[in-house]
């Protein structure tokens, strides 16, 4: 029988090992792209000002982390 505080440990170990793996990811390919300039962000500019958020990146990202998480916990 495995210590529920020795899953937990193995879990919080895989998820910042995937955090590390999507940073390295980030910093060496570059712009992966459409991500950020999708159909539904909001981009505003004014003269000396601009706004932006992704909101569509975001959802897109969230579903995509939700799937690898349930993924994850049904093994």
């Amino acid at each position: 029988m495995i210590d529920p505080l020795m899953q937990m440990g193995r879990f919080l170990i895989l998820v910042g090992l995937v955090v590390i793996l999507v940073g390295l990811l980030l910093m060496f390919v570059g712009k992966v792209p459409y991500i950020g300039r999708l159909p539904g962000d909001i981009i505003i500019q004014k003269k000396n000002f601009t706004f932006y958020f992704p909101l569509a990146t975001s959802i897109l990202i969230s579903i995509f982390l939700s799937l690898l998480f349930w993924i994850l916990s049904r093994r």
